[in-house]
C-alpha cells in the first residue's frame, strides 16, 4: 500500500497498526527557495526501528 501526500509544516501523518501502536511523522520544517530540503519528526513505539532509506538493506515492496 502507498500514499503520496503533500504536506505542511505542522501537519501530521499518523500510521496505526493492527494491535493500535501508532507511527506519527510530522512535516517539522520545509525549504523550497535553495535546497528543496523537508525536515521530519518520526515518532513511534520503541520496537519500531526509524532508520533512514540510504542505508536500510531491508526488503522493499516497490
Amino acid at each position: 500500500m502507498a500514499l503520496t501526500l503533500g504536506r505542511k509544516p505542522g501537519e501530521k501523518i499518523y500510521i496505526v497498526d493492527t494491535q493500535g501502536r501508532e507511527i506519527e511523522i510530522e512535516v517539522v520544517k520545509r525549504e523550497e527557495k535553495l535546497s528543496n530540503f523537508t525536515q521530519l519528526r518520526i515518532s513511534a513505539p520503541q520496537e519500531f526501528q526509524i532508520v533512514r532509506g540510504e542505508i536500510y538493506s531491508g526488503s522493499s515492496s516497490n
